[in-house]
């Protein structure tokens, strides 16, 4: 998270037409941990080919490429100075480009370098001028001459790097939500016009409210999984309550898509109502529509038929597909390390807690034996119920079920348990499958782990 407070800082003095790189000061070969979109349509690499690697661009040398210059530019690294080269490096394509490149050392508020900013310009016109039919017999000098008239409107982005003044103070909140305005594609920086009713897309309330989507997403990943797995019922008034304030907020999401911009293929945004409906009819809006019925209010009532309520709890699931937008907002902060690490904790452990909820599922599913309606005494579930001292009793008086058993705390922390040990390829074996299905299945949470 660090990076992305520092490339909200340091980024928006520089035009959005600059191609730039930022490399760790601090870690040996001072590896790129950003790179903007102009960088990456100059040298031909994706984002991800460029992150980690040197910022001194040794992975764009080249055979022609002089090694006095890149003397030249290690030097200035290792001195954390200022400095300004001519030199030939390679496109992904292995196509030879004159680049002038510019290094300059960003310090913290201690007067230490964190951070190397590198800017780049093609200059191949100005280093080898093209010969075609109408400057065929012209001296070297008159191409030059004709080239730089050509294009004199890139002389002014040849000055050397100062300390830049920033001329705007950018929204905190907007630094910390998403990327900073100066390095956003072209269509944010100028605000188009919408009719009243229509939200842009990236403008400040969407960023955050989208936000909160993200954050109740998350939430349903976890609560509803748990609720399906061990048939719970929302009796208690505080969850149903929040679970209903979920589906409302949730509702008004597809309000409020039904009035937000989008991006059309040709990057342009898009703000006429009637294409905007259309657009979200046609990706989202089933998937949101099923994502806010309130299915938990349903589920409440006593005198719901069982099978009924073994539906809705089934389709609340379609929750989880809500979970494809999560990647879309999460893009940007995978050139970060720390955002990359915290990411893969979350997804581990939401993992194992869908592999939890399933794992129970079987094991209750088989735990009695529907035929002789016995219990399975060689069942994990029956083992566990033992060694806590809550066994499982049949009601011969009653409905001829049987009951009692762990509490669901006890059996949702066994599984959660038994999955992380999978997973992990630990086993201690004190859990172990003994049906079919389960077995099955505990192969397959291995193979995961193995990954």
């Amino acid at each position: 998270m660090q990076w992305f407070l520092w490339t909200s800082v340091f980024i928006p003095p520089f035009s959005r037409e600059t191609s730039f790189l930022l490399g760790n000061a601090q870690i040996v070969e001072w590896p790129v941990v950003y790179s903007n979109d102009g960088f990456c349509k100059l040298s031909g690499f994706h984002r991800a080919e460029v992150m980690q690697k040197s910022s001194t661009c040794s992975f764009m040398y080249g055979e022609l490429t002089d090694k006095k210059s890149i003397d030249k530019v290690r030097q200035t690294f290792d001195s954390y100075e200022s400095d300004c080269f001519e030199v030939l490096l390679y496109r992904k394509n292995r196509s030879p480009v004159w680049f002038y490149m510019q290094v300059a050392p960003i310090r913290n508020e201690n007067d230490k370098v964190v951070l190397f900013l590198c800017t780049f310009k093609d200059i191949t016109l100005f280093k080898q001028p093209i010969e075609d039919e109408n400057t065929k017999g012209w001296t070297k000098f008159a191409r030059l001459t004709r080239a730089l008239t050509n294009n004199r409107n890139t002389l002014p982005k040849l000055t050397p790097i100062d300390k830049p003044e920033v001329s705007h103070k950018p929204s905190r909140l907007a630094e910390v939500l998403q990327l900073n305005s100066d390095i956003l594609p072209q269509y944010k920086q100028e605000a188009p016009k919408t009719p009243p009713h229509i939200i842009l897309h990236y403008c400040t309330f969407k960023t955050t409210w989208d936000w909160v989507i993200l954050i109740l997403t998350f939430y349903t990943a976890i609560m509803v999984p748990y609720n399906v797995s061990f048939k719970t019922k929302q009796n208690n008034v505080v969850w149903l309550v929040l679970d209903s304030v979920v589906d409302v907020i949730f509702l008004v999401d597809i309000v409020l898509n039904f009035h937000t911009t989008f991006v059309g293929p040709g990057g342009e945004v898009i703000s006429d109502p009637k294409l905007i409906r259309m657009n979200y009819l046609k990706t989202w809006f089933v998937i949101d529509l099923l994502s806010c019925l309130p299915y938990d209010i349903i589920n409440a009532f006593e005198n719901v038929d069982e099978g009924m309520s073994s539906l809705f709890s089934s389709l609340k699931v379609v929750r989880l597909l809500r979970l494809g937008r999560v990647a879309r907002k999460l893009d940007h902060y995978l050139e970060y390390g720390a955002a990359v690490l915290v990411l893969l904790v979350c997804v581990f452990g939401l993992v194992a807690h869908w592999l939890a909820c399933i794992w129970y599922s079987i094991g209750d599913y088989e735990v009695i034996d529907e035929v002789t309606n016995t219990i399975k005494v060689d069942s994990w579930l029956y083992q566990l119920a033992l060694s806590i001292g809550s066994p499982y009793r049949y009601n011969a008086s009653g409905d001829g079920r049987w009951g009692g058993g762990p509490g669901k705390d006890s059996l949702y922390i066994t599984s959660l348990y038994f999955t992380m040990t999978s997973l992990t390829t630990i086993g201690f074996g004190n859990i172990a499958p003994t049906s079919d299905g389960e077995k099955i299945f505990s192969v397959a949470m291995m193979m995961v782990g193995c990954e």
